[in-house]
């Protein structure tokens, strides 16, 4: 089923009537606590070993720089492989991982370099789940509750983020650094124990299966060819660019301008997990008040500012609270709704790939504005750098309203709706180039129209795996027009006729009505010599 943009069927708590859903909602919440509780240890542990501000330091890259790096092979291997046993496997995997740490840590032969290592290994661990989940949560719910079901996922990571580092630290104060391990392996137990339940049904694998480098291509080029899914990217990244001064900056903002120690930033950092949990559940309603995506958009960019803004202007560690909160509020609307459309506009076949990508745009975002930020608080101040984000910020979501959101209400179904071409001769599924040919016969007068109207389909020929596309007139038959393409090989062309969706068979019709004569139009193959 595709996973297009609908009113929620039930409110913000509808998806966890899914029995699959809510199973495995709760047990990804139990998962992520571990893994704060996992990062808390570790982060502790090497002030013990290497009390270093660049070795503290690499034990935060170290968890997410595999994020950045791994996330389209991630998504390639989710859309490739039965989703639910790589996920099983990764699990197992940071499951090993932490009871590695919890063991070695004990009989306290724990090494600097050692601990980087096994951090570096559980980020390979989430750098290959996260797609693999968000890809998978279509499945768990009807298309209408699927957007309440990415802020419910959003809002279990505001949750897990609030319980897991406290609950961490308690633990970490009153039995030690391996206990806190062990506990994460604990957790990762509930959450292959759920996986293990799900029966999913694995969609049958249509066309010849690809490779990895393929499938890493593919997902390039679908990004690069689909326009829903470029504005959806713009649009995030141009968000996340200038959002991510607030979380760049606040530590500095809590303790050099409010004067406040880590329990204030602490504080702050909680209001903006409980305006996000908040938000989650008010998103039905404030997008229904909206009028939708776009306008949802639109209130959390302009509230995203306007808390930096605030913040700027705080002048106590009450009010800079209150303002942290509206920052929540804000950031779960435009993590949902780009999220929500991201899915929507995204066929089965690729929907892993093209999540990475996005989850890529997010990561850089963040990491480009949070240096960028910091750099202009280093020669501006703190005060006049949230000041320039939410005014850049304001007057770039104003702007991107002449770039409004796709509506993602297109089927996305495979349409099966090409005929398989018979070959005449032996080919192997890597033989290649081929050469597609359709000849029309469209009368000149009506060419104009004609080419108006097929000038859509040179994106998708080339978002589903065209190298190259044209349309031509006959030179000798004034009233043949010869539209043709290029594909790799035989078997990616294959996988072209099982990528077709019923958008692009309503797309080809209309071509297709612009065609002359009793015959349909004729279609050839042509493979390199």
């Amino acid at each position: 089923m595709s996973a297009g943009l609908a009113n929620p069927s039930g409110g913000a708590l509808a998806p966890l009537r899914h029995r699959v859903f809510a199973v495995l909602w709760t047990a990804t919440i139990i998962g992520n606590v571990g893994t704060w509780m996992r990062d808390v240890g570790s982060g502790w542990l090497m002030t013990t070993l290497a009390p270093s501000p660049v070795m503290v330091a690499l034990v935060q890259a170290a968890g997410t720089l595999p994020v950045f790096l791994l996330a389209l092979p991630a998504g390639a291997l989710a859309d490739l492989l039965d989703r639910r046993l790589l996920l099983i496997w990764v699990q197992v995997l940071l499951c090993v991982v932490s009871l590695s740490l919890a063991i070695l840590t004990a009989l306290g032969v724990m090494a600097p370099w050692l601990l980087i290592v096994f951090v570096l290994a559980g980020g390979v661990g989430a750098a290959l789940a996260a797609p693999a989940w968000q890809s998978s949560v279509p499945e768990m719910v009807p298309r209408a509750d699927l957007g309440a079901a990415v802020a419910l996922n959003s809002m279990g990571i505001n949750v897990s983020r609030a319980i897991g580092p406290a609950l961490g630290g308690l633990i970490l104060a009153t039995l030690g650094v391996a206990a806190t391990y062990l506990v994460d392996a604990l957790s990762y137990v509930v959450v292959i124990a759920a996986l293990l339940w799900w029966h999913r049904q694995a969609p049958e694998v249509e066309g010849p299966r690809e490779t990895l480098p393929g499938a890493m291509r593919a997902g390039l080029r679908y990004a690069a060819n689909s326009a829903p899914l470029r504005r959806v990217l713009l649009r995030s990244a141009v968000f996340f660019i200038f959002g991510a001064a607030h979380w760049a900056l606040l530590p500095l903002l809590a303790r050099q301008v409010l004067g406040g120690g880590p329990a204030l930033y602490g504080v702050m950092l909680a209001g903006i997990g409980a305006g996000a949990v908040g938000g989650a559940l008010a998103l039905p309603w404030l997008r229904q008040r909206l009028g939708g995506a776009e306008g949802l958009m639109l209130a959390g960019a302009l509230g995203s500012a306007a808390a930096q803004a605030g913040l700027a202007l705080a002048t106590s560690g009450a009010v800079a609270v209150l303002l942290c909160v509206l920052a929540g509020v804000a950031w779960i609307a435009v993590l949902t709704t780009v999220n929500t459309t991201a899915q929507a506009v995204l066929p089965n076949w690729v929907r892993a790939r093209g999540l990475a990508i996005y989850l890529t745009v997010f990561s850089g975002g963040m990491t480009l504005g949070s240096l960028a930020w910091g750099q202009v608080a280093t020669l501006t101040g703190v005060l006049a750098a949230l000041l320039a984000a939410a005014t850049l910020g304001a007057a770039a979501a104003l702007a991107m309203r002449a770039l409004p959101l796709p509506a993602g209400g297109e089927s996305l179904d495979p349409s099966r709706h090409w005929a398989e071409p018979e070959a005449a001769m032996p080919l192997e599924p890597d033989r290649g180039p081929v050469a597609v040919q359709i000849a029309y016969r469209v009368a000149p007068d009506r060419q104009p129209a004609f080419h108006a109207a097929i000038a859509p389909l040179g994106a998708m020929r080339r978002r589903d795996g065209a190298l190259a596309w044209g349309v031509f007139a006959d030179v000798e038959t004034p009233d043949r027009v010869v539209e043709w393409f290029l594909v790799a090989s035989w078997a990616e062309h294959m996988r072209q006729h099982h990528r077709v969706t019923i958008a692009d068979q309503a797309l080809q019709e209309k071509v297709r009505a612009l065609h002359e004569g009793t015959e349909p139009p004729r279609v050839m193959h042509l493979i390199a010599l």
